[in-house]
């Protein structure tokens, strides 16, 4: 088969390349097939619309003529979309990372006809460049070592398999105490950057799972300065240049140590675990700050990355008339032309002076600013930034990423959710109820979930982490709503967990089911990425179900999960931020039990305040005054003192006295959070 397949597609990324005049195809059966009917090598290469250093390859060498002829003769093509086919780049990042490089995208691995991978990297440059080959050279050379050397290839292969074969046989342990949490939380600590905020030196990501952590452990051992860390971390976020200060929304991650010179794509996960961050952090002393940029970012969703569905969409891109950033950056003219009088106000805020702050031009920041300005003078500048966004709306805009994730869209619910309820904002939690109502119905078969939809088209198994992420957002909308059906949706997901992807033999859930095709392995992991691990989500999620149930079975797999991951705590700690306070969660996680009449204003005052503790990990969950707890949650039996309205506030076993003023419920749960 001749000429590039990738027209059929509905990935936005490989649809990029469907003019290449590399003989791409889309992975499956029938490209492996072609491989080996043809006995040729297959060149994988993954990577995702908003990818720069993608954009950059592809111009270099998959637009080469010269390039994609090498190409076409010495190989089979296949091209991934990571955001699509996780199952797949997990594995090949995997393997490259067992031959000592540096994983990132574009990932690009050579495999045998079987999909085996024997050698990889990244980027290559067109030509030899800092010390390495030219793509064209690394081509020849690896065709060659296939065709000459096959018993370097087999013995490359073997030993790759058994490395991947070890990916779903994590070391377990007897668990993950209090001590051990504290203590990894202590060494995070210390790597925290205290002189800009984040975690370590360039390049800087959000990080929120660990950032979530810090704060949970703070709390436990009473040490303010992991909340300080934490707060200074998400000013620095909110007032640098990864921010977009027109519009809302974070950039995936920083260049510098500064905060100051993103990587302009805009992803989706990252606001939305952004907006649970600025939600928990606005709860502990109501800086104003973190609601404007709250309210900017789900205004962002809501305006730009909304598909019809009524879901959302994945990404912005970097790249704008083939140039990083050029959508995002100003000069000093440009701004003065613009604002007129008010551009000497608005350029001392945003940092905007001659020769500019980077490459000759200014990216939009406060970083500089000792505190928030006044009321009169952000007013001047909300207006000042209306104008500089109308022009900005005249430029090129980035390419957007239409498809929907279904674990990024869990993410976004849940966060959505959690805040429409904290900042009284109804509108957003019927943005995560319409979001939800798409990804679990239309878009999905059934009760089985899919993972990627794009044009009428729902596709690819379902991974764990999208079954974990969309039981999250539904116990979020059962806090918000109330609404049984979300816990009943969120049993059958579990389930479905339970019947495809658990490992009956090592405990905890493969990424893939076991109906899916087979891929060269299949792996089981509970480290965070850039998104939440799906089995560190579940470890919090199956608490939840157990308290709420009063079904054993679901702190059973809770457990299972804790013990199956403990061991990797000697070996890497830092990944594993939600299965280590996911562990504290499972056995000491405040339950916050509201009795009284639905609508009564006592009850309602009694959530809110339940609602606005500073707690990064707590269930609420309220009860009429006749609805029975499960027989076996510590509050069963306790009801409404006098008639009012009653709160509880449970750790493990125990429950305090009980609480029938809101103000003294926030209190409790203030102490509580400290």
């Amino acid at each position: 088969m001749t000429g590039n397949a990738l027209g059929q597609e509905t990935s936005p990324y490989l649809l990029q390349h469907q003019d290449n005049p590399v003989h791409w195809r889309a992975w499956g059966p029938d490209a492996l097939a072609e491989a080996a009917a043809e006995n040729k090598p297959i060149l994988l290469s993954v990577g995702y619309a908003a990818c720069h250093w993608c954009h950059v390859m592809a111009h270099e060498s998959f637009e080469n003529p010269a390039t994609a002829t090498l190409m076409n003769e010495l190989f089979v093509n296949i091209k991934v979309d990571r955001e699509e086919r996780p199952d797949i780049d997990t594995i090949y990042q995997s393997a490259l990372a067992m031959l000592g490089q540096q994983g990132g995208w574009p990932l690009t691995m050579f495999l045998t006809p079987a999909g085996d991978p024997f050698w990889g990297g990244t980027y290559f440059p067109p030509e030899s460049r800092w010390g390495g080959p030219g793509f064209p050279e690394v081509l020849r050379q690896v065709a060659k070592t296939y065709r000459d050397a096959p018993d370097r290839i087999d013995q490359n292969v073997a030993a790759l398999r058994d490395g991947l074969a070890a990916l779903a046989n994590p070391k377990s342990g007897d668990g993950i105490d209090r001590r051990t949490a504290d203590e990894i939380a202590g060494r995070i600590l210390q790597a925290m950057d205290r002189e800009h905020g984040g975690l370590g030196d360039a390049p800087k990501f959000p990080q929120c799972a660990v950032l979530k952590q810090l704060w949970s452990a703070g709390g436990r051992i009473g040490d303010s300065r992991y909340r300080k860390a934490v707060h200074f971390a998400l000013r620095q976020m909110c007032e640098g240049g990864i921010y977009d200060h027109l519009v809302g929304g974070l950039a995936r991650y920083t260049v510098d140590r500064i905060w100051l010179v993103p990587h302009f794509e805009k992803m989706l996960y990252d606001n939305a675990q952004l907006l649970d961050m600025l939600t928990l952090a606005w709860c502990d002393g109501g800086n104003p700050l973190y609601r404007q940029r709250a309210e900017e970012t789900v205004a962002w969703l809501r305006d730009d990355m909304t598909v019809p569905e009524g879901a959302f969409a994945s990404a912005r891109d970097a790249d704008s008339e083939g140039e990083e950033g050029k959508y995002y950056i100003w000069d000093a003219d440009e701004v003065d032309a613009l604002l007129g009088d008010a551009a000497a106000v608005f350029k001392d805020h945003y940092d905007i002076r001659p020769g500019g702050n980077w490459e000759g031009k200014t990216i939009l920041n406060r970083l500089h600013l000792d505190a928030l300005p006044d009321a009169e003078t952000e007013q001047c500048l909300a207006e000042s930034r209306k104008i500089l966004l109308a022009e900005r709306d005249k430029r090129v805009p980035p390419l957007k990423d239409d498809k929907v994730l279904t674990d990024w869209n869990g993410l976004t619910v849940a966060a959505l959710a959690r805040a429409g309820r904290v900042f009284d904002r109804p509108d957003w939690i019927e943005m995560a109820r319409r979001a939800f109502a798409f990804v679990a119905g239309p878009m999905a078969e059934g009760d089985r979930l899919r993972h990627a939809y794009r044009e009428g088209r729902a596709r690819h198994a379902a991974t764990v982490d999208d079954y974990a992420a969309m039981i999250r957002a539904a116990l979020a909308l059962l806090e918000a709503t109330g609404e049984t059906a979300y816990l009943d949706r969120a049993e059958i997901w579990v389930e479905v967990l339970d019947r495809h992807y658990r490992d009956t033999e090592g405990g905890a859930y493969f990424l893939t089911p076991d109906d899916a095709e087979a891929l060269v392995a299949r792996t089981k992991s509970g480290g965070d990425n850039a998104t939440p691990s799906g089995n560190g989500l579940l470890v919090f999620a199956l608490a939840q179900l157990a308290w709420r149930t009063g079904k054993e079975r679901y702190g059973a797999r809770a457990e299972e999960i804790v013990r199956v991951f403990a061991g990797e705590m000697e070996r890497n700690f830092f990944p594993y931020s939600n299965v280590i306070e996911g562990a504290r969660f499972l056995e000491d996680g405040a339950q916050i039990v509201v009795i009284g009449p639905s609508g009564d204003p006592a009850t309602e005052a009694l959530r809110r305040a339940a609602e606005a503790a500073p707690l990064a990990d707590r269930m609420i969950a309220a009860y009429g005054p006749d609805d029975p707890l499960p027989a076996n949650h510590p509050a069963a039996g306790k009801g409404m003192v006098d008639g009012q309205a009653t709160a509880y506030l449970c750790r493990g076993p125990v429950c305090s006295l009980p609480i029938t003023e809101a103000a003294a419920l926030r209190d409790a749960l203030v102490s509580a959070a400290e």
